[in-house]
């Protein structure tokens, strides 16, 4: 006869199953209570920036926002204990989005002004693409998420260069405009040069000599330049990580944890190590 299991082992399971189980009824059912919960987690904080609002219910909006904070504390311990390897959830991507999800309203207790922090708990809404189980939007994510991660070098240094720009063109726009055009100190001419290179123009200061006049409009057409090369760059890996990935598919699902998009010749599971079904 087998080893019985313990009652916490069972406990674990059922855990497990519920908080990780999206193909399940019980599944399902906590995901959707738990996307309804953040949503209105960031509706509280929306509404407790409003001045009106806030100085009549402020003591309702944070009673409810604690609730919810200790919910969501209770999952993540949940989650931690119910699987084998809770050291690599912690350190995974939705593990740390998890943890920053319920440390601000602690972090309040010392400083009040944390509580608006809480607003990072949308980012737990990108945990719909796994609950809705879509092969072709996970596979999506998966080679947006390639692409980004095979771009980073080229991105930091066209940022790098793009910084080494706005330094030496604030520096002469110092020169050439001086204070009487508001120019009046090198990182104020910096702060128009960005302004100037990303586009967004506030006018608040302008240049008034036509040699200043020109070198705006070269910086203004450099500006669109500036917007097209990071959308190459990531296009271009993007690209290229589609027919990387030309070999993976949702064949292979994990019985554990339900991560799709394995390679067809993968053997465990590039979320929880477990060893993989073979197909």
């Amino acid at each position: 006869m087998g080893k019985q299991k313990s009652k916490y082992e069972i406990f674990r399971e059922k855990i497990k199953i519920i908080l990780y189980g999206t193909n399940t009824l019980a599944g399902r059912m906590f995901d959707l209570v738990l996307l309804g919960l953040i949503l209105l987690s960031v509706l509280l904080v929306m509404l407790d920036t409003v001045e009106g609002i806030s100085k009549k219910y402020h003591e309702h909006l944070l009673i409810c926002e604690w609730v919810i904070t200790i919910f969501f504390t209770i999952e993540y311990i949940l989650r931690i204990i119910s699987i084998q390897k809770p050291r690599k959830y912690a350190i995974s991507f939705y593990g740390i989005i998890d943890l920053l999800a319920i440390l601000p309203m602690y972090l309040s207790i010392f400083f009040p002004a944390t509580t608006v922090l809480t607003i990072v708990r949308v980012l737990r809404f990108l945990r719909l693409f796994k609950i809705l189980h879509i092969p072709q939007i996970s596979h999506q994510s998966y080679q947006l998420k390639e692409a980004l991660e095979a771009s980073k070098e080229k991105i930091l240094v066209f940022i790098y260069f793009v910084v080494i720009s706005a330094i030496i063109i604030g520096s002469l726009m110092y020169v050439v405009e001086g204070k009487e055009s508001g120019f009046t100190s090198i990182p104020v001419s910096i702060y128009w040069s960005i302004v100037t290179l990303t586009t967004v123009g506030y006018g608040d200061i302008s240049p008034i000599t036509p040699l200043g006049q020109f070198l705006a409009s070269l910086v203004m057409i450099m500006g669109y330049g500036i917007i097209a090369v990071p959308t190459g760059i990531v296009t271009a890996e993007f690209a290229k990580a589609s027919l990387r990935n030309s070999s993976v598919s949702g064949k292979k699902t994990c019985t554990q944890c339900n991560a799709q998009l394995h390679f067809d010749n993968a053997k465990y599971c590039y979320q929880c190590g477990k060893t993989l079904p073979n197909n």
